[in-house]
C-alpha cells in the first residue's frame, strides 16, 4: 500500500506544475521583538496563513474557502466579521449584568452541586468544559437548545480541538509526514462534518424563529443578519449556512477552550500554593456571593487570573503570514525572496527573564499596586508588550473582555464553595501540553 501510494504522488508531482517556494519559518519569542512587528508595523502583519485543513475543507465546498475570523484576510469582509461580534455579542454591554451574568450564575450553581456530589478527581475537566461550554453555547444559539444537544456539540468541538493539536502544520515533504498529515485530515474533516450535522438544525431554528431587536439576541441571529462585502457582484451579501457554522464553531472552540484552560490552570496553582488560596478566598469572602458585579474590584482575584495568563496563554503561540518584502523590512534575518511565516511563541514571552522577574514562581502579587507588573494587562501597551495571551496587533482576541470576566466569577465561586487540596498521596504535575491550547498533561485533580 505504502509503495503505491508513494507511485502516486510522484506521478501526480511530474504531472503538476512547480509549486511556489515553500514560506520560510521564522520564530519569536521575544516580547520586545514581537511588539515591534505587531504593534509599530501591524499592518504588515495583519494576516495568518492557509493551513492545510482549511484548503481540505474549500475543496469538500467546490473551492469556495468560508472564512472565519480567525482566517480571513484583513480587508473589508474581515473588519465586517469583527465589527459585528464586537458590536453585539462581545460588546461589554452585552457581557455585562442584563444577560451573561445570569447564565454563569446557573451554570456555576450546576457546576458546584456536580462537585459536591462526585468532587473533583479525574472528571474535573470535563465538569468544567461542560459548565463553561453550557454558557458560550447560549450566547451562541440562545435559550429552548436541548440539553443533550449541547452536550453533543460540545463533545464534537472537543475532539476536534484535541485533533488540531495533533497536527504538524509544517511537517516536511517526506512520504511518512503525507501519510500522516493526510490521516489527520481526514479525522478532521470527519469532525467538521458532524459538528455541521449538528449545527445546521440550530441555525435553521433561529432563521424560522423571531429576532428580537434588543442586546440579547444569540450570535446566531446576528450573523444571519449580517451583510458582508460582495467579492464577486458588488454590493453586500447574506452569510450562507456553511459561513454561519465555521463562525458558530470557531465561536463556540475559542470561547469555550479558553475559559476552561484558564480556569484549570489557574486552580492547580491554588492547590499547589494554599497561600495564594487563602488570600484570594479572604477577597472573595468579603463580598455577597450574589453581587456579581463586584467581581471587577477585586484587585487580588484579577492579579490571581493575570498571572496564570502570563504563564500558561491558553494558545501557546500565534501565527502571522508576512509578504517576502515586509519580512526583509521588519524582521531580522528577515532578507528573503519567499513569504514568512511567523510563529509568535506566547507562552515564552510570559516567561521571558529580560521582562520578568522569578519567571517560573506563580506570583499574583507582581500585578497588584507598587509590583514590578502593576499596570499590565492582558494586551500589550502603547509602548511595550511583556506578555500577550490573547494575541497583538490587528488580530488580537475579540473575546478578550469574554476570557477576563468569566473565569473571575467561575474562580470565585469555586474559591467561596471549596477549599482546594492536593488529592491524597499524590501531587499536582504542572507539566505543559502544547497543542491547540496549552493545556495540562495530567488533569488536575484535586481534593475539596
Amino acid at each position: 500500500v505504502l509503495l503505491g501510494f508513494s507511485v502516486l504522488i510522484r506521478r501526480s508531482s511530474r504531472r503538476a506544475p512547480a509549486p511556489p517556494a515553500p514560506a520560510v519559518l521564522h520564530k519569536i519569542s521575544d516580547p520586545a521583538v514581537a511588539h515591534r512587528v505587531l504593534v509599530d508595523n501591524a499592518d504588515a502583519f495583519s494576516n495568518r496563513p492557509v493551513l492545510p485543513f482549511f484548503v481540505e475543507l474549500a475543496k469538500r465546498r467546490g473551492g469556495q474557502r468560508n472564512e472565519n475570523i480567525s482566517t480571513v484576510p484583513h480587508g473589508p469582509h474581515w473588519r465586517a466579521l469583527r465589527c459585528n461580534i464586537t458590536a453585539e455579542t462581545l460588546h461589554p454591554s452585552r457581557l455585562g449584568l442584563g444577560h451573561l451574568a445570569p447564565l454563569q450564575r446557573e451554570a456555576i450553581q450546576d457546576l458546584v452541586a456536580a462537585l459536591q456530589s462526585t468532587g473533583a478527581g479525574a472528571g474535573l475537566r470535563d465538569h468544567l468544559r461542560a459548565a463553561v461550554f453550557r454558557v458560550i453555547a447560549r450566547l451562541c444559539f440562545g435559550d429552548g437548545v436541548d440539553e443533550c444537544h449541547v452536550r453533543a456539540v460540545c463533545s464534537q468541538v472537543h475532539g476536534l480541538q484535541v485533533a488540531i493539536g495533533e497536527v504538524n502544520p509544517f511537517s516536511g515533504p517526506s512520504l511518512l509526514a503525507k501519510l500522516a498529515e493526510w490521516r489527520y485530515q481526514r479525522q478532521l474533516l470527519a469532525f467538521h462534518a458532524r459538528i455541521t450535522e449538528l449545527c445546521l438544525p440550530l441555525i435553521a431554528a433561529r432563521r424560522r424563529g423571531p429576532h428580537d431587536d434588543d442586546l440579547c439576541r444569540p450570535y446566531v441571529d446576528i450573523l444571519i443578519q449580517l451583510r458582508v462585502p460582495d467579492g464577486k457582484h458588488g454590493g453586500r451579501r447574506a452569510l450562507s449556512d456553511d459561513e454561519i457554522v465555521d463562525l458558530v464553531l470557531e465561536f463556540l472552540g475559542a470561547g469555550s477552550g479558553s475559559l476552561v484552560v484558564c480556569l484549570e490552570w489557574t486552580l492547580a496553582h491554588l492547590v499547589v500554593q494554599p497561600e495564594v488560596q487563602k488570600k484570594l478566598r479572604h477577597e472573595v469572602d468579603g463580598e455577597a456571593a450574589d453581587r456579581s458585579h463586584l467581581i471587577r474590584g477585586m484587585p487580588y482575584l484579577h492579579a490571581v487570573i493575570l498571572e496564570s495568563l502570563r504563564m500558561h496563554p491558553p494558545a501557546p503561540v500565534a501565527l502571522r503570514h508576512v509578504q517576502a518584502a515586509e519580512a526583509a523590512r521588519t524582521l531580522v534575518g528577515g532578507g528573503t525572496t519567499s513569504d514568512v511565516t511567523v510563529l509568535f511563541l506566547q507562552g515564552d514571552m510570559g516567561r521571558d527573564m529580560k521582562a520578568w522577574k522569578d519567571t517560573d514562581e506563580f506570583r499574583p502579587e507582581r500585578f497588584l499596586a507598587g509590583g514590578d507588573a502593576e499596570g499590565v494587562g492582558p494586551l500589550p501597551g502603547r509602548k511595550e508588550t511583556r506578555m500577550m495571551p490573547f494575541g497583538a496587533g490587528h488580530r488580537f482576541c475579540p473575546g478578550v473582555g469574554l476570557a477576563m470576566g468569566s473565569p473571575k466569577c467561575f474562580l470565585a465561586a469555586l474559591v467561596r464553595e471549596f477549599e482546594w487540596a492536593p488529592p491524597t498521596n499524590a501531587v499536582v504535575n504542572l507539566t505543559e501540553l502544547d497543542g491547540f491550547l496549552k493545556t495540562m498533561k495530567k488533569p488536575l485533580s484535586a481534593r475539596l
